[in-house]
């Protein structure tokens, strides 16, 4: 999924649905509540394969983790599966119907050296999710789908996905 510049537009997601209606590789959806931020993830999950890769970016609080937890639910199809922040192990990798998810929390590595000790190499041919990904510097994945989280009042949120166009719109 690659990364263009076009301007986002904004979109309304709910649980059930989401407005449609964009050609550019950058949509905003506004995410009322955690239900609707669950319901994105369902939705990506939905669409992933291995070789994907989720960099999830935004402020301390934004829903990184929310959004990564939620995903790897759908992905197990197990609303109660115990998915834990990465924060302290740095990755935790989950078997899925849709194949290995590596979820990568990079809030307390210092550089994108250590990443070779955490299986980034082999990680790439699975699904990855990241949290913190300004840490990879040099290994950013240019083909990544972006979803920078910006908090709202209360519980809402507002997700600006970049990537490719034609993955953009399978998810919405």
């Amino acid at each position: 999924m690659g990364c263009m510049g076009d301007k986002p537009e904004l979109l309304y997601a709910t649980p059930r649905a989401a407005q449609i209606g964009f050609m550019s590789a950058s949509v905003t959806v506004f995410l009322p509540d955690l239900a609707a931020t669950e319901a994105l993830a369902a939705r990506l999950a939905s669409v992933a394969r291995a070789g994907d890769c989720i960099l999830l970016e935004g402020p301390l609080g934004a829903g990184k983790t929310a959004l990564a937890r939620a995903f790897l639910r759908a992905a197990a199809g197990d609303p109660e599966l115990e998915v834990p922040s990465p924060s302290f192990t740095l990755v935790q990798i989950y078997d899925t119907r849709i194949g290995p998810v590596f979820h990568y929390d990079l809030w307390r590595l210092d550089g994108s050296d250590s990443l070779a000790e955490l299986d980034w190499e082999d990680a790439l041919d699975a699904v990855v999710l990241v949290e913190w990904p300004d840490r990879l510097g040099t290994l950013r994945p240019p083909e990544a789908l972006t979803i920078n989280l910006r908090l709202g009042d209360g519980e809402a949120r507002e997700a600006t996905l970049t990537g490719q166009n034609d993955r953009l719109r399978s998810i919405l």
